[in-house]
């Protein structure tokens, strides 16, 4: 009898001591999900994890079981899918409902991927979490003032880090182990079932390893998808026509430089359209084309004039961009990119009066889709 009472106290303890608790549950879950959103946008697995711990209860708050909301996002003005309303901030406030617990962490990427006020996060390695929790308060992520040190702590505790330098390729390891949890987590009274994430469509981006230092020596426009800019060769100007295509070569007295693969100047202090056209061997209302006017306009110092046609669509790896600031227009924002504006139009289904607002999305790549 007393040999059977410890056989059976050793295999309880045995137990006990191969379970995970509820936040090692939801980590080995969706661990994968984060690793690969790290190298589809650029923030690290570590951070994702210890917001969704925090934000979403590990999975058993109301939003996250209700409506695979991991992340506390709320509606916003650009926000036309599904919602629940929730007190917060203030009372009855507009969160936003996902079809899957998936769908919640790639919104949560491009949350912070596509937002100015977030851009600066991303001159912080993947590897450097403390600066991402505190660059995450000094955004307005959340309103807690000790936000950075939760986020922290959690990953520090439960060693999140490890997983910022997990290999594109490591996910399949730990997919297995979140399939597991996931059945697991289904047969539990205690959590609400949710989707079963799916393999994730977006062709994953190959993770840049800069050194902060290097890091500074690129265009801000890096951050949101664009190339840095680039001196391109300069000679003197000269119009050569091959086959009806045209090439121009510039004065090495002048940079030029390259966004989205087309060469721009920035104007200079009394420069004009006219002149800067003269200078380049093009035609006034050449330039003016490439960069969508139809007539001129005053000509500030600092100002991207493009030397050849913009292109149709963005850099890939930057899909879209979500106004922060109602004072930029459409024009400004397909300038900063690059992007033909007609052709923006035509991808979002803009009219010539479009003036962008607070939280409006812009497609640059592909066509606007209906969410939901």
């Amino acid at each position: 009898m007393r040999r059977g009472f410890l056989l059976m106290t050793g295999l309880f303890c045995a137990v006990l001591a191969g379970a995970q608790t509820p936040i090692e549950d939801y980590v080995t879950r969706w661990a994968p999900v984060a690793v690969r959103e790290m190298y589809r946008g650029g923030v690290p697995a570590s951070v994702t994890l210890a917001q969704g711990i925090l934000e979403s209860r590990y999975g058993l708050s109301t939003l996250a079981a209700d409506g695979n909301n991991h992340f506390g996002i709320k509606c916003h003005k650009d926000w036309t899918g599904k919602r629940q309303y929730h007190d917060d901030d203030a009372k009855g406030e507009c969160f936003r409902v996902y079809d899957s617990a998936e769908e919640s962490f790639m919104d949560h990427t491009d949350f912070l991927r596509y937002r100015d006020r977030y851009k600066f996060l991303f001159e912080f390695e993947t590897t450097d979490y403390k600066s991402w929790a505190y660059g995450l308060k000094k955004a307005g992520y959340a309103t807690d003032p000790g936000y950075p040190e939760k986020l922290i702590k959690y990953i520090e505790d439960y060693k999140l880090y490890e997983y910022d330098t997990v290999p594109l390729s490591g996910t399949v390891g730990l997919e297995e182990k979140a399939e597991s949890v996931g059945e697991a987590v289904k047969d539990s009274p205690e959590i609400k079932p949710q989707a079963k994430p799916a393999e994730s469509q977006a062709k994953p981006a190959k993770k840049a390893k800069k050194s902060r230092k290097a890091r500074k020596k690129t265009s801000d426009d890096e951050i949101t998808g664009t190339i840095p800019q680039s001196p391109l060769s300069l000679e003197e100007p000269k119009r050569i026509d091959k086959s009806g295509l045209e090439e121009f070569k510039f004065s090495l007295t002048r940079e030029a430089y390259s966004k989205n693969g087309v060469p721009f100047v920035t104007a200079m202090e009394g420069e004009t359209y006219s002149s800067i056209a003269s200078r380049y061997g093009l035609f006034l209302r050449e330039i003016l084309k490439y960069n969508d006017l139809t007539a001129p306009r005053e000509l500030l110092p600092g100002t991207v004039v493009y030397l050849q046609s913009k292109k149709k669509q963005s850099e890939k790896g930057l899909d879209k961009f979500i106004v922060d600031d109602e004072s930029q227009s459409l024009w400004d924002i397909c300038q900063r990119f690059g992007v033909r504006m007609s052709s923006v139009r035509k991808m979002n289904g803009f009219d010539a009066g479009y003036q962008p607002r607070e939280g409006d999305t812009i497609v640059l790549r592909g066509k606007k889709r209906n969410v939901r």
